[in-house]
Formats: structure tokens, C-alpha cells, sequence
């Protein structure tokens, strides 16, 4: 079986492409693929409690992400850096994360077969 690594890169409530990339993350993950996500730069605020979408129009997607535990995906990433710069600490989000530091990141990134 194959790891993958989804990336998150864009803030919450810009557009639909977050909600699109967590479809194909819970389709993979519902057939039993090991699905990680790593969140990096503007991605870090997808993990921010006390978000509103409805102002947006958009899905609620941190309620999606904190599902993804329902579906055996418990590898999360985030870079310590991009939350530092952000001010986001273990307060401010809304799951249990790993952090990374920057330089530390390619490393992470070759325990995967597959990066999205």
C-alpha cells in the first residue's frame, strides 16, 4: 500500500479547492489508503478555531477536517514556522498536529510514495 501526502497550502474560504482536495482525501482514505496531510504557509490558518464560512458561502472545512480522524487519517503535519507566523499555537488550533520545522520538511516529505 502506497503513502500519501495531500499538501494544504491556501487559507480557509478561498475558493473551493480545499473542499475539493478533501473529497479526494476522504474518498482514499474511506478505501483504506494511508492518507498524511501537511499544512503549510497560508494553509496553516485552515486549522484556526472559531472560523465562519457561512460568511463565504463555502463549506465548513475545518468540521472536515476534524472528521478525517473518523476515517483512519491521523498523520498531521504542519509547519512550525508558517503557525509561528501566523501566531497560532496548540490554543488556536482545533486538532493534535505534529510540528515541523522548515528545513526539516524534505525529510518528511521522502517517507511518501506519492505527494499531492
Amino acid at each position: 500500500m502506497k503513502n500519501y501526502l495531500f499538501i494544504i497550502r491556501h487559507a480557509p474560504h478561498n475558493g473551493i479547492a480545499t473542499q475539493e482536495l478533501l473529497d479526494v482525501i476522504l474518498t482514499m482514505a474511506a478505501f483504506d489508503q494511508r492518507v498524511s496531510l501537511l499544512f503549510l504557509e497560508d494553509g496553516v490558518l485552515q486549522l484556526k478555531s472559531l472560523q465562519n464560512p457561512k460568511q463565504s458561502g463555502l463549506k465548513d472545512t475545518l468540521s472536515i477536517f476534524k472528521a478525517l480522524e473518523l476515517y483512519d487519517v491521523q498523520s498531521l503535519y504542519i509547519e512550525a514556522e508558517a503557525a509561528a507566523e501566523y501566531g497560532l499555537n496548540f490554543d488556536h488550533l482545533e486538532l493534535p498536529l505534529n510540528y515541523y520545522p522548515r528545513q526539516q520538511i524534505p525529510r518528511l516529505l521522502l517517507q511518501f510514495d506519492i505527494i499531492i
